[in-house]
């Protein structure tokens, strides 16, 4: 049994044996869906979910060992390969984990530290941090003078190998193991207005904290969207002087003449050089999670919305509410054929109540209408207030539904809507589609292209 197989069936407590059936008809070309339906005897009774879940790891995991791979034969190649560098690659069970561990051999554009390295300043670098000679450290320094290598004082040897110092920490995988292990536990989003004067649907965030830890998916979506749209500025506030002293007590070893030198060294490494990347990978992995958790989440919103049963028989009037362009209105019969269209102005700033009244009590009775679908978007509340009261007034029973409108603007606009009704006008096209999407969903929702709507898919 290899490792992938027992960290698969550990992870998702299952046997190993049904991981290695899953694993062989994987391989085998089989889908997902296929197992799930078909191989139900091969993997034990493996339920759809937990066979995505296998699949992914299984992804993950053989990239994870590829990539292990990779880092040896690259720090092979290098004549740097250790005993400690293999067993800190085994133990590794992330691709961070694998790339903190490969950082110090990758091959770095040119960096104040590869330039003092250039300079001959690597033997005064170990110098200082092994803090171990007793001789001045400004005498020892006068020997790495060289005016052709553009080291012209003792000044700017120190400080080329301080440069080195710092890079050499901010490479250091356990180190910077360590500082993500506080800052995932300890830093707070924070957000500010970049505009403060506008408005925005980000006004919630133009003053805004929270810890990283706690920060629920969909408004990790938001601000991310806020800080494109240029509404938001985001920043990580992290716990600066816990990293600072856990560095220092890892790194510098009592008080000598080297002691400045390094905590200056440890201040700019944390600063300049891990700190940047640390906010990175903290933002990249809050919204990979957010986007995967996004995705769950329209799953089955859209899984509800599809297989909702349709209403045969019935007459049905869409409901596109609006505030001062107007509510548009679209009656369709029980096949889905457009009866009538009208706009309407109940809501603010007409409030054309008694007028639009007359109008629909008017549509209902022409049409026989049966169901009145009210989007669930803008102005939604008031026009869900006025249709309770107007069904009162009707002259037979007329019940209505709160339709979710997402896509319905995408649709409208899209080239299929303009082929079905060339004539309408775009905005009563997405009252046609609020209603029929309450007369048979599934065959109204698959007219929309995902990928439209899909920024649209989590709530602000």
């Amino acid at each position: 049994m290899d490792n992938i197989t027992q960290t698969i069936a550990n992870e998702l407590n299952i046997k190993p044996s049904q991981v290695e059936a899953t694993i062989k008809l994987i391989d085998e070309g089989n889908t997902i869906p296929f197992i799930a339906r078909y191989r139900k005897e091969a993997t034990g009774g493996l339920s759809d979910e937990t066979l995505r879940d296998l699949g992914e790891r299984l992804t993950y995991l053989r990239n994870l060992e590829a990539r292990k791979e990779e880092v040896t034969k690259s720090i092979e190649s290098q004549g740097k390969l250790t005993e400690e560098i293999i067993k800190d690659l085994e133990k590794a069970m992330t691709l961070a984990e694998v790339e903190d561990i490969y950082r110090p051999f990758k091959q770095k554009k040119r960096t104040r530290a590869t330039i003092a390295k250039e300079r001959g300043l690597e033997p005064l670098a170990n110098i200082i941090l092994e803090q171990a000679k007793k001789e001045d450290i400004i005498e020892m320094a006068k020997q790495f003078i060289n005016e052709e290598k553009q080291v012209n004082s003792e000044e700017e040897a120190i400080a080329g190998a301080l440069d080195i110092i710092a890079e050499t920490i901010s490479d250091d995988p356990n180190y910077r193991k360590q500082i993500k292990r506080i800052c995932y536990r300890e830093s707070v989003l924070e957000t500010k207005a970049s505009k403060p004067e506008e408005t925005s649907n980000y006004e919630m965030y133009y003053e805004f904290h929270e810890n990283v830890n706690r920060i629920p998916s969909h408004r990790i979506l938001a601000i991310n969207r806020g800080e494109k749209e240029e509404f938001l500025k985001v920043k990580i506030q992290k716990p600066d002087d816990k990293i600072i002293n856990l560095l220092e007590r890892k790194i510098i070893k009592g008080q000598t003449q080297y002691t400045t030198y390094l905590q200056e060294c440890i201040s700019d490494a944390w600063k300049r050089l891990i700190e940047p990347s640390i906010e990175r990978e903290i933002r990249s992995d809050l919204t990979e999670k957010a986007e995967e958790q996004a995705i769950k989440v329209f799953g089955k919103n859209a899984k509800q919305l599809l297989l909702g049963a349709p209403l045969k028989g019935l007459t049905v009037m869409g409901f596109d509410p609006a505030y001062r362009t107007g509510c548009k209105i679209a009656v369709i019969d029980e096949t889905g054929k457009l009866l009538d269209t009208v706009t309407v102005y109940p809501t603010e700033p007409q409030n054309d109540v008694i007028g639009t009244e007359k109008t629909l009590l008017t549509l209902i009775k022409k049409h026989n209408i049966d169901m009145i679908a009210i989007g669930n978007g803008t102005a939604s509340r008031e026009s869900e207030m006025f249709v309770a009261n107007l069904i009162k007034k009707a002259d037979h029973t007329v019940h209505y539904a709160i339709v979710s409108e997402a896509g319905a603007s995408v649709y409208s606009a899209s080239k299929l809507a303009t082929e079905e009704y060339p004539n309408i006008n775009v905005s009563l096209r997405g009252a046609i589609s609020i209603a029929r999407r309450l007369q048979d969903p599934l065959a109204e929702l698959v007219k929309i292209d995902p990928k439209a709507i899909r920024s649209r898919a989590i709530p602000t």
